[in-house]
């Protein structure tokens, strides 16, 4: 899909406030509001827009504590990789998993718990349990002064 300037907008203004009204858009970019309801309906059946949720603040819910957790398994397996993944997604701590290259690791986990207590009781009871892992390799994070939208003007 071909975007233009009023896609490109649509998507860094609904990235910032997925529940502003159309009429709050149209007006913000500068476009009358049906074709802006156009566009937004366009963006999403093309799957450019995949859904509408919130953010939760994980302080607030007393989430304190994140870790980006390298993972390094024994064998490289179709098999082994499925299994893992299957495992990690059920698991309510971990925010993403990525599978990874161009490291000693194999995964990149982002997991956010409510504190280190919580931390070594996920690690030893649930991520070390898991058939095939060899390699464990905890980053935590002290402060994220930036996050950015996924696309920009």
């Amino acid at each position: 899909m071909d975007l233009d300037s009023y896609d490109r907008q649509i998507l860094l203004a609904l990235q910032r406030n997925g529940r502003m009204t159309n009429q709050e858009l149209a007006d913000q970019i500068n476009l009358s509001p049906s074709p802006c309801l156009r566009r937004v309906r366009q963006l999403e059946d093309s799957g450019l827009i995949e859904g509408y949720r919130a953010q939760l603040n994980a302080r607030k819910l007393g989430l304190t504590l994140m870790a980006f957790i390298q993972i390094s398994m024994d064998k490289h397996t179709p098999e082994r990789f499925n299994a893992f993944e299957e495992c990690v997604v059920a698991f309510p701590e971990v925010l993403e998993c990525h599978l990874i290259a161009g490291q000693s690791a194999d995964y990149l986990l982002k997991v956010i718990v409510k504190d280190m207590d919580d931390y070594q009781q996920f690690l030893l009871q649930k991520l070390t349990t898991i058939e095939g892992v060899s390699g464990v390799h905890s980053s935590f994070v002290l402060k994220s002064p930036q996050q950015h939208s996924i696309y920009t003007v």
